[in-house]
């Protein structure tokens, strides 16, 4: 097998693995969460005997070992389970499938998360390839010390800011991005101008400076001087010979970075009011809708999981020790 395949098919293997031990720390970080479902539920008035059926009606009773082998084998069949709002203790059942809730929330979390990247990461490529090509000016300066000031600030504080600016002094953009499935794509983009503002400026700082640090960094090797010695203009130096090199470590904090964007919205939602997957896992955190905290938290592990094997193979890829092997 070739040392390219088997690498891939190792570090498919590896994120496998790491998915079924995340998966094993959730379900017993809600297992030992304090309090009872059932008696949240009912009320400190319902009788023992009440509780009790009632926790046997949700499962609740049995052993969490078996319960999460059940969990887990239903996951990989798609179903998430049923959610645990609109049970009552009348027996009137109102709940929904998990799929059913978290879909549509995804598909809004998910275009957030493509708008924002659509815009970040050209944006930060060029931000790193020019201050790497005009290192130690003025303008490479001024862009590292913009983007050391978005780094140190939380999210949530950018995002107030551009709140107060764009939808309060200056409204230009809503406060809100309350969407939902009639809004067209033109008020949809509109709506979620704010949240793309804020994440971008949050995540292009990341990418930008380990772009800006992994071309300076090749600008040292020695088939770079040759480049140069043979009349190579800086841009081609950086476009032609250094780029290519550098796209692994590049790459890997692209895929840290659009990570964040899926698994990280939770505080941006939150504020925005945007009805994503984030604020859906805010929400049953409140209600202590335990199914669906395990599934959005399962979501977030294999995103971010799933992004990492991306940067890795790509890493693997346009290694030339591994390309071509000896």
């Amino acid at each position: 097998m070739h040392s390219v395949l088997s690498t891939i098919l190792k570090r498919l293997g590896l994120g496998l693995i790491t998915l079924l031990v995340v998966s094993a720390i959730i379900f017993s970080a809600m297992a030992m969460l304090p309090g009872d479902f059932g008696e949240a539920v009912l009320g400190q008035a319902a009788t023992e005997d009440t509780v009790a059926a009632f926790r046997r009606e949700l499962g609740l009773d049995r052993h969490p070992v078996l319960r999460y082998f059940d969990w887990v084998g239903s996951v990989m069949q798609g179903d998430l389970g049923t959610s645990f709002s609109g049970r009552a203790a009348s027996g009137v059942d109102r709940s929904r499938e998990v799929t059913d809730l978290i879909g549509p929330r995804l598909k809004n979390t998910l275009f957030l998360a493509g708008v924002t990247a659509v815009i970040a990461v050209p944006l930060a490529l060029i931000l790193g390839l020019t201050a790497a090509l005009f290192r130690n000016s003025f303008y490479d300066r001024a862009v590292n010390a913009a983007t050391l000031t978005t780094i140190a600030t939380p999210e949530f504080f950018v995002a107030y800011i551009l709140i107060l600016l764009l939808a309060s002094l200056w409204p230009v953009f809503p406060s809100l991005a309350n969407v939902d499935a009639d809004t067209g794509l033109g008020e949809r983009l509109f709506r979620v101008a704010l949240p793309s503002m804020t994440l971008t400026l949050v995540i292009v700082a990341h990418m930008m400076r380990m772009t800006r640090a992994a071309i300076i960094n090749l600008l040292a090797s020695p088939y770079i001087q040759m480049a140069r010695l043979k009349g190579a203009s800086q841009s081609e130096v950086i476009l032609k010979h250094a780029l290519p090199n550098a796209w692994a470590p590049i790459a890997t904090v692209i895929a840290f970075n659009l990570a964040y964007l899926v698994v990280g919205v939770v505080v941006v939602e939150v504020v925005f009011v945007y009805p994503g997957i984030g604020q859906l896992m805010v929400d049953a955190v409140t209600t202590r809708d335990i199914p669906v905290v395990q599934a959005c938290a399962l979501i977030f592990a294999a995103t971010y999981i799933l992004l990492n094997l991306i940067a890795d193979v790509i890493g693997i890829v346009t290694n030339p020790r591994l390309l071509h092997p000896r």
